[in-house]
């Protein structure tokens, strides 16, 4: 099969297009599917620039986002069928194969019925995103009806469908942005107010927006500054999750203001073998394909390329400039 490998770490040209054997069903409970479409993340890029997540050998096939359809599945397998639509977050970290490639392999437990609205290439840009956004906001955030949330980023692939989320729940939406053409979607997206990012200023525009309470969370998808920016932003007795390391900063006024500081690494279930929690992600995927097929959560797919053309993809989400996700079509 064709398969885009890692062969070392660097650069996007080290993402080459290669013929490669089709994996095969090894276990009982294993279905084969046939990739149509993956997603490429951020987190792909760090590891390709950075090495991978397991001590194992290169080459490999990153991509953790897939969708595709079953073409095989194993003799205990009572969940799915030849046919079936799938989507998933599996592989992709240096252990299981990726899905940037033609076909993979995976038990059926990490897998979920794609929404029937979408196509592959939508339902292969959100499983990742989804379930980061889900866990920021509710499970580490606690979000509430009511209540205001800052999203940084709001543009990006994890801030775009945090915005909906966050408006399913039925909060308050402040999102941050860098252009005005960005702010235009980011309404669209359903912010309710929209700050253009300036570091110095962030504070002043959050506070003056809510009466000088401050955000009751605030969900950072950036890192360490626009984190140590977010603390003056957050309501006392707020909520402030991040998803990147804030790095040695001062603590004083988020301890001051009682913050609950949390970490968001929906990587973590899948590095740490974490079976109950990854099975939290896969009823996240199933609620979420309800609310997809009922018109109330979408993507924005801002480049969609084929797989020969993985290094381009890891280029233009480099740039850290592109809206909503980029999708590898097979």
């Amino acid at each position: 099969m064709k398969a885009i490998m890692m062969t070392a770490i660097g650069n996007p040209d080290v993402l080459e297009l290669h013929d490669i054997d089709e994996p095969e069903i090894s276990t009982a409970t294993q279905v084969k599917v046939r990739l149509k479409a993956a997603g490429v993340n951020p987190v792909d890029t760090k590891i390709r620039h950075s090495g991978l997540l397991y001590d194992h050998p290169l080459p490999v096939v990153l991509g953790c986002d897939g969708a595709g359809e079953v073409i095989e599945t194993g003799s205990a397998v009572s969940q799915f069928k030849p046919g079936d639509k799938v989507w998933f977050c599996h592989g992709g970290l240096g252990r299981e194969q990726g899905n940037y490639a033609e076909y993979t392999v995976l038990d059926q437990r990490w897998v979920s019925l794609m929404p029937q609205t979408c196509s592959f290439a939508e339902a292969a840009a959100l499983p990742l995103v989804l379930i980061t956004a889900w866990g920021g906001l509710f499970d580490r955030g606690g979000l509430q009806a009511g209540q205001t949330v800052l999203i940084h980023a709001g543009a990006g692939g994890v801030g775009h469908v945090a915005i909906q989320l966050a408006k399913l729940k039925g909060a308050r939406v402040i999102a941050t942005v860098r252009s005005e053409q960005k702010a235009e979607f980011v309404k669209a997206m359903g912010a309710d107010e929209v700050i253009l990012y300036t570091q110095d200023g962030l504070a002043d525009a959050v506070n003056e927006l809510t009466g000088g309470k401050g955000a009751d969370l605030v969900f950072d998808t950036v890192g360490a500054e626009v984190f140590k920016a977010s603390i003056p932003a957050t309501a006392h007795f707020g909520r402030l999750v991040t998803l990147l390391d804030p790095g040695e900063l001062s603590l004083a006024e988020a301890r001051m203001r009682n913050l609950l500081i949390g970490f968001e690494l929906m990587l973590t279930p899948m590095l740490r073998d974490l079976p109950e929690a990854r099975d939290k992600h896969v009823e996240i995927l199933k609620q979420c394909a309800q609310w997809v097929d009922r018109g109330l959560l979408k993507t924005h797919i801002s480049k969609q390329l084929p797989l020969a053309e993985a290094a381009k993809a890891h280029e233009l989400i480099e740039t850290g400039h592109s809206t909503g996700k980029i999708v590898l079509t097979v």
